[in-house]
């Protein structure tokens, strides 16, 4: 049984920053690609930032120069910085851990954590 244990979430105000934290576990993130996802007001799940294992990062255009995604191998976490937060960036935001073996993918998800920005 995986666990992917997501923190950090809560309010700010419109243009300030929230730090994301999501606890891995050590096999885990040595093997797998990591991200972020997000649900808003669309329902849908989004992609925010995905960190992979070879380290290429990559983000939603709508985050891009504002949030920064890092892997931590000392804490086996991902973490997503959030800086100059919009009232758009509210919503609950995902991990995620995956790999492609075979032509199959394999994921984990953790529980969410509420983002809320205020204007």
């Amino acid at each position: 049984q995986v666990r992917l244990v997501e923190s950090g979430g809560g309010l700010a105000q419109a243009g300030g920053s929230l730090r994301l934290s999501c606890s891995v576990p050590g096999d885990i993130w040595g093997l797998y690609n990591l991200a972020w996802f997000r649900q808003g007001e669309s329902n849908q799940r989004e992609l925010v930032a995905s960190a992979s294992s070879g380290g290429d990062s990559r983000y939603r255009d709508s985050v891009k120069g504002r949030f920064v995604i890092t892997r931590d191998g000392r804490r086996n976490t991902v973490d997503l910085q959030m800086n100059k937060l919009k009232p758009e960036d509210t919503g609950v935001y995902y991990c995620n851990a995956n790999r492609w073996i075979m032509g199959s993918k394999t994921e984990f998800w953790g529980q969410g954590t509420q983002v809320t920005v205020r204007s």
